[in-house]
């Protein structure tokens, strides 16, 4: 059967995530607290890993409410805890130090600050394609991958793969309950050049591209739309809150069922 085995949520853009056992999603369909701040340059651009080297080599952790932020710059081991909102100047001052350029940390606490803004739900996907996708690179752990990726939802008691359910041809959304939570599943997540670089170090593992396209077209399963591959570096689902939906929360553990086959958006 399957079931939610895994919540991550990475309250800083770009920064390191935290798992948690139960979360709540907003009537946008973010979850509370993922993405709900991020890192901006004088021109609003996102400081994140793809544009900023420096990123890779800055750890966070956060308390258990997500009210204070501990950094730890790998170079020198110097630890800062900030509160993210009663010290966001001395933050912002801190990051801009870090960064060598003027940093503002932005706030959205409705949607957050997702890479998909049309599907600003969570991401999905099972454990069991994190453990194929690990099983391709043998230098990489399960958790390495798991940093590399960044997926909300983990879903397990299913093959690799399974997510490839959750969306159909342009156009259409696929329904799914997590617990008493309905998501529409829209599209296969395009990657970015991030799950390349080794989450450490930023250090490019080679041919990892290359690598992960032939093999994610070799293991695509018969229940995905091929349609919806133009190419083949696309991994776990955008999905959206069904409409109408307030505050739901979901919980490690609920039962996720597929709802129905693909329809309109």
């Amino acid at each position: 059967m399957a079931y939610l085995a895994r919540i991550a949520l990475y309250p800083i853009k770009s920064l390191d995530g935290i798992t948690v056992s139960q979360t709540t999603v907003l009537p946008s369909g973010a979850l509370r607290c993922d993405r709900t701040y991020a890192l901006f340059d004088q021109q609003g651009r996102f400081i994140n890993g793809k544009r900023n080297a420096r990123v890779h080599h800055l750890r966070s952790a956060f308390s258990n409410d997500i009210q204070t932020l501990t950094l730890t710059r790998q170079d020198t081991q110097a630890q800062v805890t900030f509160h993210l909102e009663q010290q966001r100047p001395e933050l912002e001052a801190w990051l801009s130090d870090y960064f060598q350029q003027p940093v503002h940390l932005g706030h959205n606490p409705d949607q957050g600050f997702p890479d998909d803004t049309e599907s600003p739900g969570p991401t999905v996907i099972s454990t069991a394609t994190l453990e194929t996708v690990a099983s391709w690179y043998p230098e990489l752990t399960l958790e390495e991958v798991r940093r590399r990726f960044r997926t909300n939802l983990e879903i397990a008691g299913v093959p690799a793969f399974w997510e490839d359910q959750l969306y159909g041809p342009q156009g259409t959304q696929v329904s799914f309950q997590i617990g008493t939570l309905q998501l529409q599943g829209v599209n296969p997540c395009q990657r970015c050049v991030v799950p390349v670089r080794d989450t450490l170090t930023g250090a490019a593992t080679p041919a990892f591209q290359q690598t992960f396209m032939g093999q994610r077209r070799a293991t695509l399963p018969d229940w995905a739309d091929r349609s919806r591959f133009n190419h083949f570096y696309r991994l776990a689902v955008n999905t959206r809150a069904s409409r109408g939906q307030g505050e739901t929360a979901i919980n490690v553990g609920d039962p996720v069922y597929l709802s129905s086959a693909p329809s309109d958006s």
